[in-house]
């Protein structure tokens, strides 16, 4: 049920803070005990808003105050001292409600390292069926996808020959083609999948919130800031909130807290509640509940750029000017198709820019479109007909943290990263770049390419142009808003959770959201936060002394 106010002293079996992309799965999977009562504590405002369901009008949400926190970043010397900001959802269902709404898990190898890295149990092998089971996929059911979960994944509705011309490109580009990025074959070049469901964005509150907001077990509250968690005994038994209303009150949790505020609101709360570096903590005015030092640090993201071209034919950014994009407007109203379906991308390549790479390092994204970005900062479609594709390095070698600015809870936190920290991270960018640029002189596409926008610079591989190349990397990178590990997973002093999710020294206090990634997955990170989302929902239920919410026979033949 949804609530307008608690009250102090309430109380419920399991707390879930964050009503993002894991915390919604986690806690409809947590509500599906009928004798469990969990509450579901999210800061923002309700999703049921056309930015947040029209799939294009995301443009409109995120760095939108009222959809996000818009997060300042600490002066990034490794590109010129800029200070970006940071997305980071103030809406029910989190990133999956304001994100580019790309579907993608990652490479098998992504999850078989997580293991290695000391989160035993989240190899491939054991997060695929977690995978299977959080989706229903428009292609259908098969040893890798599913066909029975709460969220839809299909195809895109916004079809341009230009991108069918680009993936066969990239083929000639010497690309293999994939059947299924998602699949068997986490390698190569294929359509994009996206995040919906008959053209609108099917986030993880349509999926999973509001279907079950009927269950007694299930209570929802809105526009509550949770201040800290309350640890007794070396136990979390409750929360703090600030209503809307600006009141505190305390919510007492009988059975535990489950963390799924992000990668940026977890470590921060975990700190204001006095979990975290001793050091850190006493210079920030906190009292020490529990010296845990990773707490904040292993933040990594994906640094990327674009390739920009004009372009001949059909592009999304041509047809919506003017009077034509009324008959984007009525084909969406109509049909759920078109322009105001698209996705951030349309066909994806994953590649390895050097043969002794034993997985691909670089994303390739290609869109029947493009943005230029205005005096304000603010990206807006190109005038006239172009295309872009987005150039994303999988593995960055550098690692940032996160700390707190003080002990008030309205603060946003400090978050000190360098996109570019590493030499080695520029160069692989160039050799994305280089890549893209080859597929475009490829015979399926090159006819209809008629001049390069950005970087246009030479393309000639000399010592001149190489650097140059990569001081355009460094003038034009960015995050790719796929923040990760900031209290990662496994068993070395550093971790902040065990492979249960549990905090480790401390009881009844679980994280699961894309903070405990202990490594980037390949591609967009949302469809992963979820699936941590679904499979910490059977730690935490194992943890209280129950079975799994649902029967995952992992020995059944899964590949």
């Amino acid at each position: 049920m949804l609530v307008s106010r608690i009250t102090d002293g309430d109380a419920y079996d399991l707390i879930v803070v964050g009503g993002g992309s894991a915390g919604c799965a986690m806690a409809a999977r947590l509500s599906e005990r009928e004798d469990l009562s969990v509450l579901l504590l999210e800061a923002g405002r309700s999703d049921k808003h056309p930015f947040t369901r029209v799939p294009a009008a995301n443009v409109n949400a995120v760095l939108n105050p009222e959809f996000d926190w818009c997060f300042p970043v600490e002066p990034d010397a490794s590109i010129g001292g800029r200070a970006d900001t940071w997305p980071a959802a103030k809406v029910l269902g989190g990133g999956s409600a304001i994100n580019g709404m790309m579907f993608i898990r990652g490479h098998r190898h992504d999850y078989d390292s997580w293991h290695d890295l000391g989160a035993t149990g989240w190899n491939y092998q054991s997060v695929l069926p977690y995978f299977r089971r959080m989706e229903t996929n428009e292609r259908g059911a098969d040893a890798y996808r599913g066909g029975e979960g709460p969220l839809s994944v299909s195809e895109g509705r916004a079809r341009y020959p230009l991108t069918d011309a680009w993936i066969e490109a990239a083929v000639q580009a010497g690309v293999p083609r994939s059947p299924d990025l998602n699949g068997g074959l986490a390698e190569g070049v294929d359509f994009v999948q996206v995040s919906q469901r008959k053209g609108m964005r099917h986030s993880t509150a349509v999926a999973y919130i509001w279907p079950n907001l009927n269950r007694a077990s299930l209570t929802l509250q809105l526009h509550s800031r949770v201040n800290r968690i309350i640890v007794e005994n070396r136990r979390a038994t409750g929360v703090e909130i600030t209503g809307e209303d600006g009141t505190i009150r305390r919510i007492s949790a009988r059975r535990g807290v489950v963390v799924c505020a992000g990668t940026m609101n977890s470590p921060r709360l975990l700190m204001l509640s006095g979990i975290g570096e001793a050091a850190q903590l006493k210079a920030s005015g906190i009292e020490v509940v529990h010296d845990l030092p990773g707490v904040g640090q292993n933040l990594q993201d994906h640094p990327g750029t674009h390739l920009v071209n004009e372009a001949e034919g059909r592009t999304l950014n041509a047809e919506v000017q003017g009077l034509r994009g009324l008959g984007h407007l009525a084909s969406f109203l109509t049909a759920r198709k078109g322009a105001l379906t698209t996705s951030i991308g349309h066909a994806q390549a994953f590649v390895r820019t050097n043969g002794a790479m034993a997985v691909p390092n670089i994303q390739l994204i290609f869109a029947p479109l493009a943005f230029d970005y205005g005096e304000d900062g603010k990206i807006r479609l190109r005038k006239s007909p172009s295309v872009s594709t987005a150039v994303a390095l999988m593995r960055p070698r550098s690692r940032g943290r996160i700390t707190l600015a003080g002990p008030d809870p309205a603060l946003p936190p400090l978050i000190r990263h360098e996109l570019l920290g590493d030499p080695q991270d520029v160069d692989e960018m160039v050799d994305g770049i280089e890549f893209a640029r080859r597929i475009m002189e490829q015979p399926a596409i090159a006819g209809a390419i008629t001049g390069e926008v950005r970087p246009a610079l030479a393309p000639e591989h000399q010592t001149a142009d190489r650097t140059a190349m990569r001081d355009y990397v460094r003038g034009a990178v960015s995050s790719f808003y796929h923040q990760i590990g900031t209290c990662k997973m496994g068993s070395d002093a550093m971790a902040v959770v065990d492979p249960e999710l549990k905090v480790r020294g401390l009881e009844g206090l679980w994280v699961a959201d894309a903070s405990v990634m202990p490594a980037m997955p390949s591609g967009n990170t949302n469809a992963t936060a979820i699936m941590i989302g679904e499979k910490g929902s059977d730690h935490v239920l194992r943890a209280i002394g129950n079975r799994p919410s649902a029967s995952l026979n992992q020995e059944q033949g899964h590949p």
